[in-house]
């Protein structure tokens, strides 16, 4: 009898064991990160959708100027980077009447001169404990929440990336295995993969280019990437899905004023290809042109009190025998204190970035100083072997990173972390700072805040949705949507790869196969990924998606380099 009982109770011990085990292996499945993005499609696709030409744009744009008891918008955003784009979206998915211009062309300073990167900020983390700072804590909790949000709404321009810690003293495991730790504690349900320790040996089987002498081991976290001017390109696009009115080359050449309080009720602008100029009227108008933020504030009231202080981020892009294919690496500590990440990107490596003070201009360049110390600095972490020379440099680029001072704050006390909303008397509302990742972020508060401002409320169809709305180009796209493309119109897979993860579905009316030059997939140089069917409407200019000017110079600038047949066949183009 005692037999029985016993063997009763170790059965029903193990059966409760088991099914507790069960119960929590299905938690760990289905509770855990949603990354990668499912290889199935993620919604049914949208059916084919053609935007507006430009001409059409900025008949819509003019006509506000010339009926604004009908024609009026509600908001005129005057900027066409990340920040502008997103505030585009928020707004006119919202039901608001948006306009949007930009001086050059969408994605051409501050938003295409990032480093890639979809981050909550490991470094901002390590001030926040080590300086016991609340608001950089709550930088970084923000950062992770929108990362999360980031990826899910553009899953093809965007991706989960492994980022290593090289580990060349013993008290930095426990130290540097905390701080990831508390990186992943922080994103919660939000994370993405748990970073983990890496031997020596291990290490090295994944980064060999690293430096053996005297390495420890490694750490290894995780981050996103994203292609950050097509990203952009995708912001435009929606907002004109959304029902917003968008144009490039087109400056804003005085802010229009009522004659009674001063208020702003709209802004002249001129198109910058055909020197015309006309009004356009708008309730209230939000600058969000970036580093170029005071300019704006200056003609609406010249003395006012700058809010920018720009600095210089260089970055360079090395050949891809320099890291990993899907690995990068952070150095925490560079020789002057700052940090510098080493990332695998197109099929290169993209080293970076500086932070010194500069001055505002249009076509911010990279000095010969800040190439040689961020050579210098990867020289320290890789193989003695691995002769780190200036000619493999193969390009170099600057961007004005905005740091924001409040006008309404001290002097000394005044900088800005994160972003600045602002509100001049005359009702110019600024926003500046901030970074890619939190870009969402910004453009709702900055929307919620201009409904406030100029009595919006009435407007307003819905409320903010861009948590849930997906990219144009999202809804339909899959990892392997690639390999339909190669088995479909015979092309190489690694530019199937290219047209799928930058393109999504909108490959799908290019009309692969009317191709009038090249073969299917032929690139036009072998270092760029260039189609021809990408170069002819980017050569055509004909609606705001095109990419401007700057790139046809470049194009013209290579045709020394490009095969013979393209350089004959060049008349169909321009």
């Amino acid at each position: 009898m005692l037999r029985k009982l016993v063997s009763r109770r170790t059965l029903a011990a193990v059966g409760g064991a088991t099914a507790l085990s069960a119960a929590g292996g299905y938690y760990y499945l289905n509770s855990g990160p949603t990354y990668p993005p499912s290889t199935k499609e993620t919604r049914r696709p949208p059916p084919p959708w053609t935007p507006p030409s430009r001409q059409q744009m900025l008949d819509a744009l003019k006509a506000s100027g010339a009926n604004p008891a009908e024609e009026e918008f509600d908001l005129l955003i005057v900027g066409g980077g990340a920040t502008g784009a997103g505030v585009a979206v928020d707004a006119a998915s919202r039901g608001l009447k948006v306009a949007l211009v930009e001086r050059d062309d969408f994605s051409s300073g501050t938003s295409s001169k990032s480093t890639k990167l979809v981050h909550g900020g490991v470094r901002y983390l390590q001030k926040a404990v080590m300086e016991l700072d609340y608001e950089q804590y709550k930088l970084v909790r923000e950062a992770l929440h929108e990362r999360k949000i980031f990826l899910q709404t553009a899953p093809y321009l965007s991706a989960m990336l492994p980022i290593m810690l090289p580990i060349y003293k013993y008290w930095q495991v426990p130290y540097y295995w905390v701080g990831c730790k508390m990186y992943d504690i922080l994103a919660g349900k939000e994370n993405m993969e748990s970073s983990y320790l890496m031997s020596k040996g291990k290490a090295l089987e994944a980064f060999p280019m690293l430096k053996q002498e005297g390495l420890v081991g490694a750490l290894v976290y995780y981050d996103g990437q994203h292609n950050d001017s097509r990203m952009n390109m995708a912001l435009i696009m929606t907002a004109v899905q959304q029902g917003a009115v968008v144009a490039n080359h087109v400056e804003v050449t005085s802010l229009d004023k009522d004659g009674a309080g001063g208020k702003i009720q709209g802004a002249r602008v001129r198109d910058a290809l055909t020197g015309q100029e006309w009004n356009v009227r708008a309730k209230g108008v939000v600058n969000a042109t970036g580093p170029f933020s005071d300019a704006l504030l200056t003609m609406d009231n010249p003395n006012h009190t700058p809010i920018v202080q720009p600095s210089s981020g260089t970055h360079i892009t090395l050949p891809n025998y320099y890291s990993p294919r899907t690995m990068g690496l952070l150095d925490p500590a560079t020789s002057d204190g700052r940090v510098i990440f080493f990332l695998p990107w197109q099929g290169n490596t993209i080293a970076g970035t500086t932070d010194t003070p500069a001055e505002v201009t249009a076509t911010p360049l990279p000095q010969e100083e800040e190439i040689r110390w961020i050579l210098e600095e990867v020289r320290r972490y890789l193989s003695p072997d691995i002769k780190v020379r200036r000619g493999d440099v193969l390009s170099a680029w600057s961007g004005l990173r905005p740091l924001v001072r409040n006008p309404n704050a001290a002097s000394t006390e005044g900088l800005v972390r994160n972003h600045m909303i602002h509100v001049s008397d005359s009702g110019l509302l600024t926003i500046a700072g901030g970074k890619w990742t939190t870009y969402r972020a910004m453009a709702e508060e900055t929307v919620d805040k201009a409904i406030e401002v100029f009595d919006l409320k009435d407007r307003v169809k819905r409320g903010c949705v861009t948590e849930q709305l997906r990219l144009v180009g999202s809804d339909g796209w899959s990892r392997n949507m690639f390999i339909g493309l190669v088995q479909r119109y015979g092309l190489e897979t690694e530019v199937a790869k290219h047209l799928s993860e930058n393109y999504a579905i909108l490959v799908r009316p290019l009309s692969l196969p009317t191709l009038p030059v090249l073969r299917y997939g032929e690139r036009l140089r072998k270092q760029r990924r260039w189609l021809q069917e990408g170069v002819g409407n980017k050569v055509k200019l004909r609606s705001y998606q095109h990419i401007q000017l700057r790139e046809v110079k470049k194009l013209l600038r290579n045709l020394s380099q490009t095969p013979e047949h393209f350089v004959e066949h060049l008349h169909l183009y321009v």
